[in-house]
């Protein structure tokens, strides 16, 4: 099994990812006191995105991270950019109070934002990330393919009709070789591509437009007041507005935020080199996922790798053998891959949310949070970092849109709300069985 032994890698995930690396670049340990207009705590997605928001409106920006850049979620997940939202029923409900007849366009425009953002930064910034087209959402029981033709009735009513089809149990038998789907839909407009790339691509990019980076700098208080600050071991950032992007990995503001969003554990293995088999199995090299509530995914790597990843463990804690439970869903989904050798094995904690949407706002008048995902980050953290980046910058419809969603809080934390999660997800399993 392969870990990542570079010096600039030490610290990151024994993954894929962090032996795949373009950019090596380490960023300074903050010392002494520093000023800016917005220090951003985190320095994954979420927050390097909204970095380059800001500094592209011109504003000084610091990015202070515990870790490295993209060391969570960000630099660790399925490298997946879907238009799917887990929690857009919940946001119909409660954003229809506010939207009105306007909620349902409001909740189609956030699916592919996400998109859009991404390919004009990579383009913009030239950040090599093996950005690729092409998903395939499989069926793998007659009852969701009801679900798949909804959505494309959906995307054509919408004018996407060109860049989705449906595909029967032999349209997909052209597409993988695998005897476990009834079809799927295929989505020209998702997207793929190596997550950690991208965001140390936009942290340079964030960079070259001024902004200061601080790697290996954890947060230990935030100052509130008209001058909010951010402290740290060996050094302090004052700034005119802080913003809160740890997502699941920070233990700050337990007063206000604690028992909002729990940690689910995901495991990721990537294999050998496939060589010619790796265009056998997935011969238009699009990424993969199914329409069960705890699914599996996948995609191609540029060497031609299956990166693989499935389940979730919702205790909160990591997998003790992520090859020995992945093993036998790669094997049942591409018996051709039986014994195949795996590379690289990791684990992921996504920050859930119990409805699913995400959490935006303010713990006071100059200090401001956004998190949670629920196993939809890549995508959806652009957006958010959009549209913080836009509140920030005085412009706050879209934020106070999310600000007004309320959100169930678990008393105890982690403590009760992770057992909850599980008996939660046990329960659409049990659902999942009767569709």
């Amino acid at each position: 099994m392969n870990t990542a032994t570079h010096s600039g890698r030490a610290q990151r995930a024994p993954s894929y990812y962090s032996a795949t690396l373009n950019d090596l670049s380490e960023y300074p340990q903050l010392h002494g006191t520093v000023e800016v207009d917005v220090a951003i705590i985190g320095g994954g997605f979420t927050g390097v995105a909204t970095a380059v928001e800001l500094a592209e409106r011109g504003l000084k920006v610091a990015i202070i991270e515990t870790h490295r850049i993209g060391w969570g979620a960000s630099g660790r997940n399925g490298g997946q950019v879907t238009g799917s939202l887990s929690g857009d029923e919940a946001m119909r409900k409660q954003m229809g109070k506010h939207l009105g007849a306007e909620v349902d366009d409001f909740i189609w425009h956030l699916r592919w934002r996400g998109h859009q953002i991404i390919e004009q930064r990579v383009q913009r910034y030239g950040i090599a990330c093996d950005l690729k087209r092409g998903h395939l959402h499989t069926a793998m029981k007659p009852s969701h393919m009801d679900e798949l033709r909804s959505f494309k009735a959906e995307a054509e009513r919408r004018g996407m009709g060109d860049q989705v089809q449906l595909l029967d149990r032999q349209g997909i038998a052209e597409h993988l070789q695998s005897p476990l789907y009834q079809g799927a839909l295929k989505n020209l407009r998702n997207l793929h591509l190596h997550p950690l790339n991208l965001c140390l691509g936009e942290a340079r990019a964030a960079r070259s437009l001024g902004a200061l980076i601080f790697e290996n700098s954890e947060v230990l208080e935030i100052v509130h007041g008209p001058r909010p600050a951010v402290v740290t071991a060996h050094g302090r950032v004052e700034a005119r507005q802080v913003m809160l992007a740890g997502d699941v990995y920070h233990k700050l503001e337990k007063p206000r935020l604690g028992g909002k969003i729990f940690p689910a554990m995901g495991g990721i293995v990537t294999t050998e080199p496939l060589g010619e088999l790796a265009e056998q199995i997935n011969p238009q090299d699009l990424a993969v996922y199914d329409c069960r509530f705890v699914l599996d995914y996948y995609r191609l790597t540029a060497d031609k790798r299956l990166l693989f990843g499935g389940g979730a463990n919702y205790s909160g804690k990591d997998s003790r053998d992520i090859e020995g439970e992945l093993r036998p869903r790669i094997e049942s989904t591409f018996p051709a891959l039986k014994g195949v050798r795996i590379d690289f094995q990791w684990s992921c904690a996504m920050g859930i949310v119990v409805n699913r949407i995400p959490q935006l706002g303010k713990l006071s008048p100059n200090v401001w949070y956004c998190q949670g995902y629920s196993g939809h980050g890549v995508a959806t953290s652009h957006i958010m970092g959009e549209i913080m980046a836009e509140a920030l910058t005085g412009t706050l419809e879209q934020f106070d849109t999310f600000a007004a969603c309320k959100h169930l809080r678990v008393p105890m934390g982690n403590m009760l709300g992770n057992p909850l999660l599980a008996a939660g997800m046990w329960y659409y399993g049990m659902l999942e069985k009767l569709r």
